[in-house]
């Protein structure tokens, strides 16, 4: 039997990756194991040599790991994009959200606004700086902590509205997605995957990679909430 590919990933592509994982073993019989953690933990394990075979991350993120030496950049691939998306609590009143004064209007009337340590928490932190209500939401932000979708702290009760990926907000219970952020403050993530230069099997890794890349990988794509590239 061969050897098993090991790798890391974000939250984001957790779900999508998992259902590629399966059908890529049942296709050529080579056993994966991937571990999703926050973003931000991953590439600092990947920065710090843990020897893992691939990595999936945000592009920014594999593109530093490539120039630090820690990913092959020849490898490197893009596999799919995904926006932000907004979520209340299943039942509850659905805030207006379609155009950036709406959701700018919704954020101002939200007891609590929650979002992650991901790209899209970076991007929601420089739109309340942009529209200049940072200060005053400030006491009611709540940041999900590395690893913890934000999905979950709505669906407890302790955010009202919550910001993600929408790869990470589909399918939680207790949630409903409202939608996503109108296009005018849209921000999309690209996330790419790269053979670590720390891997045993680089070939296997790379031959992974190719089927994730593949158009065999789009429709698990689609159905986890993002668009392949």
């Amino acid at each position: 039997m061969s050897k098993q590919i090991s790798g890391i990933s974000s939250m984001a592509t957790r779900q999508v990756l998992a259902d590629l994982v399966d059908e890529y073993e049942r296709r050529s019989g080579q056993r994966v194991v991937v571990e999703s953690v926050g973003g931000v933990a991953a590439l600092a394990r990947v920065q710090d040599g843990e020897p893992f075979d691939i990595v999936v991350l945000a592009a920014d993120a594999i593109a530093r790991l490539a120039a630090a030496g820690r990913v092959d950049t020849n490898s490197c691939v893009d596999l799919a994009r995904s926006g932000v998306a907004v979520a209340v609590a299943a039942g509850a009143a659905r805030p207006e959200i379609g155009s950036e004064a709406a959701v700018r209007d919704a954020i101002l009337a939200a007891r609590s606004i929650g979002y992650s340590t991901g790209p899209s928490g970076a991007h929601l932190t420089r739109l309340f700086e942009r529209w200049g209500i940072a200060g005053t939401i400030a006491p009611r932000i709540v940041q999900a902590p590395p690893g913890v979708p934000v999905g979950a702290l709505i669906a407890r009760g302790e955010v009202e509205l919550g910001f993600q990926q929408t790869s990470e907000l589909m399918h939680l219970s207790g949630i409903e997605v409202i939608g996503p952020l109108p296009p005018e403050i849209q921000a999309t993530t690209v996330f790419s995957a790269g053979v670590c230069t720390a891997s045993l099997l680089p070939d296997a890794a790379r031959a992974l990679i190719a089927f994730l890349a593949s158009d065999s990988a789009d429709l698990a794509k689609l159905a986890r909430g993002m668009e392949p590239v």
